[in-house]
């Protein structure tokens, strides 16, 4: 029996290769978006090129009300989840995310709701179903600028970048990683938080320096580790982050 996968997000960008990949992997992947019409094109693209793709709606907005009625719904087609995958997120470009000083705070409240409460929401109803599995993985979608020691190296990349909302919101994710792997620690799933790196896409205007094929390998890597694998965990392609 195929592994199944859901995916939040996964209509275009970083989610949509991801899907393409495990799809090609074998996967059965549940193609999540908030918008139906959008996800179901989506996933009639991977399913044209031969994968097991099936949309279904992800909200973030609508965490609880949406994750609830997915999950029944996985429950009666499988029984059990193999890989949840967050990959869902925002990042504020019109200007009010923006340095601790003049930040919007309505900026900063929407995402969080969207990049850490959204996401805490919307994983607890598959928890059950992902602890009825074989062994299951959990994979937080974060980012470099979620890491509080390199926001203060003054030799990294990121140092200069602080769009407090943004790398607040994705430090409290990864707290939620490193919390959520210590209570599933006696268990076989694995979660961990992975950063795809500055990929080209809609969240920063496409002006990031990877390809999208470059921004799905961690996740990819991740989502198909062995049981000997490490838990609550920060990765990228080429190795580690600093919390």
């Amino acid at each position: 029996m195929a592994k199944v996968v859901l995916i939040t997000g996964a209509n275009k960008g970083i989610g949509f290769e991801v899907a393409r990949q495990l799809g090609r992997s074998g996967f059965t992947v549940l193609l999540g978006a908030r918008d139906a019409s959008r996800g179901e094109a989506a996933a009639a693209k991977l399913s044209a090129e031969g994968f097991d793709v099936r949309p279904v709606i992800a909200d973030l907005d609508r965490a609880h009300e949406t994750a609830t009625a997915l999950a029944e719904q996985v429950q009666k087609d499988f029984g059990h989840l193999d890989v949840l995958i967050n990959n869902a997120g925002t990042f504020d470009l019109t200007g009010g995310d923006s340095p601790a000083s003049t930040i919007s705070i309505d900026a900063m409240k929407r995402t969080f709701a969207i990049n850490y409460f959204g996401t805490v929401e919307f994983t607890q109803p598959f928890l059950p179903l992902l602890r009825a599995a074989e062994s299951a993985r959990i994979i937080n979608v974060s980012s470099g600028l979620g890491s509080v020691g390199l926001n203060n190296d003054s030799t990294s990349p990121f140092y200069a970048v602080k769009p407090l909302g943004y790398n607040a919101s994705k430090a409290a994710l990864n707290m939620f990683t490193v919390n959520l792997a210590w209570e599933l620690r006696d268990t076989k799933i694995k979660v961990n938080s992975i950063c795809p790196g500055f990929t080209a896409t809609d969240l920063n205007n496409n002006t990031g320096t990877q390809t999208i094929e470059e921004g799905a390998v961690a996740i990819v890597r991740f989502a198909q580790q062995p049981d000997d694998s490490p838990t609550g965990g920060f990765f990228h392609k080429d190795g580690t982050y600093p919390w």
